[in-house]
């Protein structure tokens, strides 16, 4: 499963000009969520340690998920999953601004997605672009390669697949309410279709997971941008590539060091 991991990544892309940049956030969330293999619903717990850096050049992300679920089904008992973003961008790399239209830099992003049980491992090479829009922290597209190089079955996990590709959305919209100070934040991606290592087709998927969290520290504390309540609302057509669609809420809590 994919945690959203673009809010502090914006945050740190438009802050990191010069010199390195790290924030790091924990993420705690529940919420009932399927088995797309088995058609049944569990109370699912995922703790998330991410951290996003920036440096002259570009900047990274990276997420580790800690899951486990109410069921022994060996789906979501106590797994990990984690993914990793570098990128470098054209803007620092000429050192000045690379602007189309809307578009306010472009950058080279690699992606690298591994999972515990699963033997996952993904490898997703391609372009972002960043566009400018009024009120948005930031929002980003990337269309990436979706490269397989999983263990298989013979290697205790998923089945191989063949190779795809995926395309990204990512934004962060702050939202000023009075005194209260609310974000809207999230991603909604597309990964083609393939077939597995047995012939299977595995379906093109579309998983969306928009944010709404509230300031929570600044309005009880005064402390702004540290402690953070809210709900994640996650849709995913064809849950990992099967016929399963699933739409779920999720309580949110994040803190940010």
């Amino acid at each position: 499963m994919k945690i959203l991991y673009a809010g502090i990544a914006g945050v740190v892309l438009l802050t990191a000009r010069t010199s390195a940049i790290a924030q790091t956030e924990f993420h705690l969330q529940y919420g009932s969520h399927m088995n797309p293999f088995s058609g049944t619903d569990e109370w699912t717990l995922v703790f998330t340690v991410q951290n996003a850096s920036g440096w002259k050049l570009g900047d990274s992300f990276f997420f580790l998920d800690y899951i486990d679920d109410s069921g022994s089904d060996g789906f979501n008992d106590r797994d990990f999953y984690s993914e990793w973003y570098p990128t470098l961008s054209f803007g620092k790399l000429s050192k000045k601004e690379v602007r189309v239209g809307p578009i306010r830099d472009f950058a080279l992003v690699t992606g690298f997605n591994a999972g515990g049980d699963a033997k996952v491992m993904k490898y997703l090479p391609g372009v972002r672009a960043s566009w400018s829009v009024p009120g948005f922290l930031f929002l980003n597209t990337d269309l990436t390669a979706y490269i397989d190089d999983n263990t298989g079955v013979d290697g205790g996990g998923a089945p191989k697949t063949g190779n795809s590709f995926m395309f990204d959305v990512s934004w962060l919209l702050p939202i000023e309410a009075g005194e209260q100070s609310f974000t809207f934040t999230g991603h909604a991606e597309y990964i083609g279709g393939r077939t597995n290592e047995f012939g299977d087709d595995v379906n093109g998927s579309i998983l969306a997971q928009p944010q709404l969290v509230w300031d929570v520290g600044k309005a009880m504390a005064g402390e702004a941008s540290q402690f953070m309540v809210g709900v994640e609302f996650q849709y995913w057509r064809n849950k990992l590539g099967t016929d399963e669609d699933e739409m779920t809420a999720q309580m949110l809590v994040v803190w940010r060091m």
